[in-house]
């Protein structure tokens, strides 16, 4: 990790954490092979290094009502940094857009858009996303079945 070091134990901490957050302390300590205060310490450093932002609970998206998952590539009309400003300012106010990529290729950015039903995803694209003045063009795909869908990083 660039300008921040880490140790063993720390990594050890972090592949556990991703896998369990809701871990005792007194646990995590067992596993890593550390008393509980600095288990603690170590912790409360990665949290103020900015290495663990937050902890989520992951859900199941059908069993909360959410059964359409999509991958939307989105094409602006330009790439001043004014219009990339625009876009993602509006972006980051809809809900059911789940994550939003600049990337390189054929097109501008990349979306994950999160809805209850077909009905309810096209109402999103046609009275939201589509009406973002930034956008010259869309391209949806809809996920018919995940594979894999890991949340814990490879710590190098």
């Amino acid at each position: 990790m660039k300008g921040i070091k880490i140790d063993q134990t720390d990594r050890k901490i972090l592949q556990i954490l991703q896998s369990n957050a809701k871990i005792t302390n007194a646990q995590l300590s067992k596993e890593i092979g550390l008393s509980p205060a600095p288990t603690l310490e170590r912790v409360k450093k990665l949290e103020n290094l900015g290495i663990i932002k937050s902890y989520h609970a992951t859900l199941e998206t059908e069993k909360v009502g959410l059964g359409v998952t999509t991958f939307v590539q989105v094409f602006l009309q330009n790439h001043k940094k004014s219009c990339l400003d625009a876009f993602v300012e509006k972006i980051n106010k809809i809900d059911n857009v789940i994550e939003c990529h600049h990337i390189t290729g054929s097109c501008d950015f990349i979306l994950k858009v999160i809805a209850a039903d077909i009905q309810s995803y096209q109402k999103l694209m046609l009275e939201e996303i589509s009406e973002i003045e930034e956008i010259s063009n869309m391209q949806s795909m809809v996920i018919l079945s995940t594979f894999k869908d890991n949340k814990v990083l490879p710590i190098p």
